[in-house]
């Protein structure tokens, strides 16, 4: 079982890159029992939402404008 830690850390993760099938489902797994983590999830999408149409926050290098990954 994941911990939240761990949770937290692929929520992360997740706004920089696609996660491998091995942690999407193991960080699904766990939202789907943890209410604080899905609240903290929300808030990570959130925040991810806000700085990309924020203009005077700077993109990544990386970033083409559009959501990483098939999230």
């Amino acid at each position: 079982m994941m911990m939240c830690r761990e949770a937290t850390r692929l929520m992360s993760l997740k706004q920089d890159r696609a996660l491998t099938f091995r942690e999407s489902t193991a960080l699904r797994f766990h939202l789907s029992m943890c209410g604080a983590c899905r609240t903290c999830a929300r808030q990570f999408d959130l925040l991810h939402k806000i700085g990309r149409h924020h203009p005077d926050i700077p993109r990544a290098s990386n970033d083409k404008g559009g959501r990483h990954g098939s999230h």
